[in-house]
């Protein structure tokens, strides 16, 4: 089968909105605000599918699906607190295309493609930008770095969105990856079958069974992601033996509310997906209309982990800026230091986190 949609499905024929004037035509933002946001498009790049464009609420000028993909002026509004590479991938990076933070595990970045491109997207400088994107010798030196150092267990396919790769090109690079003994689990971190569901066929499903087992982890903010296609798709993903995870980010006007997340995670249990992450979100450039303060997120947090079972329920984690790793925010290895906190690595390094550039 076919990756494309079929004749049948009703995004058939439909492209891709990846100017502001594509989004003007849609109804997703005033004609008059359409040439301002040109602005917006030459330093970040714009993609909203025909799902998610049909998800937006036209006449709610607070819709949380729009907030999450229509782009807005004050992303050239950069915070002094605000990195390129919030996570610190580059410090990491031995192989283009790779990252190695933990000893146990490694991404690998096969495309910096995506259906959609989030406007709080933690590598939005490089996204969308073919330019610098890895390359087949890239991923063949990747997978002979992984090859050749047996403490690496689990490889995390990431990107952009590993599913922008045809089914041909996922196949071959799952198949590179099962044949490395030590491997004993590869993820997959995708937007995809919430953006495009229609991207989930059976050729996908047959690409990703493999003797190594593949996890998908699914990226999903809100409730209303979840339209009939998408469930059909994750049901379709779940019916065929791939284990589903969720991750979430906590943006402020999407899903900073404990009654919309527990909804979302109630969801994702009934469609067999683990809930597994609530992201803090990260201190990329032009991102602060969607950071809460840290405060706020753990109150929520801990509200949402009052209301449900240890099945449904995300562990709230921040990325500790500069390449340091995730740790949980609600655990002692965060506390307060005055209006600022004291994050504590994995290695037992304290670090200061300051909500220094709010709105």
């Amino acid at each position: 089968m076919s990756s494309s949609p079929s004749p049948t499905s009703p995004f058939f024929g439909r492209s891709t909105l990846r100017t502001s004037h594509d989004l003007a035509a849609a109804g997703l933002v005033a004609a008059a605000d359409a040439a301002p946001l040109d602005d917006v498009a030459r330093r970040y790049s714009i993609a909203v599918s025909p799902h998610i464009a049909d998800a937006i609420d036209r006449a709610d000028p607070e819709d949380p699906i729009a907030r999450q993909f229509v782009p807005h002026l004050d992303e050239l509004i950069v915070s002094p607190d605000e990195l390129a590479d919030p996570i610190g991938d580059a410090p990491h990076s031995p192989v283009h295309g790779l990252v190695h933070r933990y000893p146990d595990r490694v991404l690998l970045i096969p495309t910096l493609a995506c259906p959609v491109y989030c406007r709080y997207c933690f590598r939005r400088e490089r996204v969308g930008h073919a330019a610098n994107a890895p390359g087949p010798e890239d991923m063949s030196a990747a997978i002979n770095y992984i090859r050749a150092r047996q403490e690496i267990r689990e490889a995390i396919l990431t990107g952009g969105d590993p599913l922008s790769l045809s089914d041909r090109r996922l196949r071959d690079l799952l198949g590179a990856l099962e044949g490395i003994p030590h491997l004993s689990n590869v993820r997959i971190h995708t937007r995809a079958p919430i953006a495009s569901p229609d991207r989930v066929t059976d050729a996908l499903i047959e690409a990703m069974q493999r003797k190594t087992t593949v996890w998908m982890v699914l990226h999903c903010n809100h409730p209303r992601e979840l339209s009939v296609e998408v469930r059909a798709a994750l049901t379709h993903l779940a019916g065929a033996g791939i284990p589903l995870l969720s991750q979430t980010v906590l943006l402020r006007g999407v899903n900073d509310d404990a009654d919309v997340l527990e909804e979302l995670m109630r969801a994702f249990v009934a469609l067999r997906v683990k809930p597994y992450y609530l992201h803090h979100p990260d201190k990329a450039h032009g991102t602060a209309r969607f950071r809460l303060p840290l405060a706020e997120g753990r109150a929520i947090a801990a509200a949402l982990g009052d209301r449900l079972s240890g099945i449904a329920r995300p562990t709230y984690v921040l990325d500790i800026p500069g390449g340091f790793g995730k740790v949980p925010i609600l655990s002692e290895r965060v506390r307060a230091d005055g209006a600022d906190w004291l994050v504590e690595d994995r290695t037992g390094r304290v670090h200061l986190y300051t909500d220094k550039g709010m709105p």
